[in-house]
């Protein structure tokens, strides 16, 4: 799953310059970009909805939601643009100005994400302009939270970019960017759902700078880094010939932006650390003897190896679960 793993791993921001549309917002460096049955690390969290599930269970309940919809694809149905009421001025359905949006797209892959636009170009046409569709929608969407207006963002105005998604998914484009992706997703079975829940991870950002165990932080990378996966798979599309379920190769793809999303923490400890944030799990610190103290003061102990030993090992294991799903990607996208 090559494609999946160039587009959940976007690094650093190489441009300061925020390309967000709305007025005031901003964005946290790119380290967010990307379930897996019968993985499971910690018991159920007490902050999720209903405690008698765990992260994982409520998560695949939206992988199978995407992987009926991608079923019904056969049936013809597409949304189509309604730009009636354009909130923006021209007709965004006009072929060149569509195209020149898409364009637009790429460059701001390009510039933002170059290893990743560079494997894009491995893609068939249509498909590399949808995916650089939804890259600039969650480039967008992060620098709400991580950008240069990040302190002045407020939960009303991620309200706001949710409510903006409704209008991109029903036809009603804002600007350039947002017609791109409102003509994907009216070409290709991509629900909304996934990119509701990365809006969700963005908030938990502004409310949240700990986990108590791996359930909540699970839940955590799916939402800024598992979406993507669901958001990818309905444009980089399944081999006709592959025996898997739909349900499986949506699983590995979502294991691969919780691997990744996963091994950007351990890699971010420090730069987290420096800005108040410990994104592992509060209980297996305290068992491996470890606390947020040990982490501000950056020193690395037997007791601090071991521990990441752990963790690292956790992310393998969902690396090696997103790589089953490899051969099942079309040959146009794998």
């Amino acid at each position: 799953m090559s494609g999946v793993l160039l587009w959940v791993s976007c690094g650093p921001k190489e441009n300061p310059i925020s390309i967000v549309g709305l007025a005031g917002r901003g964005g946290r460096s790119q380290r967010r970009f990307g379930l897996c049955n019968g993985i499971s690390f910690a018991s159920f969290s007490p902050a999720v909805a209903d405690p008698s599930r765990s992260s994982e269970e409520r998560v695949y309940e939206v992988v199978l939601k995407q992987a009926a919809l991608v079923k019904e694809k056969n049936k013809g149905t597409k949304r189509a643009l309604n730009l009636d009421k354009p909130t923006v001025e021209g007709d965004l359905t006009h072929g060149d100005l569509l195209s020149a949006a898409y364009d637009r797209c790429g460059e701001v892959c390009a510039e933002y994400a170059k290893t990743f636009y560079l494997g894009t170009q491995l893609m068939t046409q249509e498909r590399r302009k949808a995916i650089w569709a939804i890259y600039v929608w969650c480039r967008r969407t992060d620098e709400l939270v991580d950008g240069p207006n990040a302190s002045h963002i407020t939960p009303k105005a991620l309200d706001r970019w949710e409510q903006r998604l409704y209008d991109v998914f029903e036809g009603r484009p804002y600007d350039m960017y947002d017609a791109a992706l409102s003509d994907t997703v009216s070409k290709y079975p991509v629900d909304i759902q996934p990119f509701k829940d990365m809006i969700e991870g963005m908030r938990l950002d502004l409310r949240k700078s700990r986990y108590n165990n791996f359930d909540e932080l699970y839940l955590y990378c799916y939402y800024v880094a598992g979406t993507v996966g669901l958001m990818s798979v309905p444009v980089m599309g399944i081999a006709p010939e592959s025996k898997a379920s739909t349900e499986s190769v949506y699983n590995a793809a979502l294991a691969l932006g919780i691997a990744n999303q996963l091994t950007n923490i351990l890699r971010d400890v420090g730069e987290d650390a420096r800005r108040g944030r410990v994104y592992l799990p509060q209980d297996e610190l305290a068992q491996a003897g470890l606390s947020d103290d040990d982490i501000f003061r950056g020193k690395v102990t037997d007791k601090w190896r071991n521990f990441m030993k752990g963790q690292i090992q956790r992310a393998r294991m969902f690396f090696d679960e997103a790589e089953k799903g490899v051969s099942e990607l079309n040959s146009a996208s794998r």
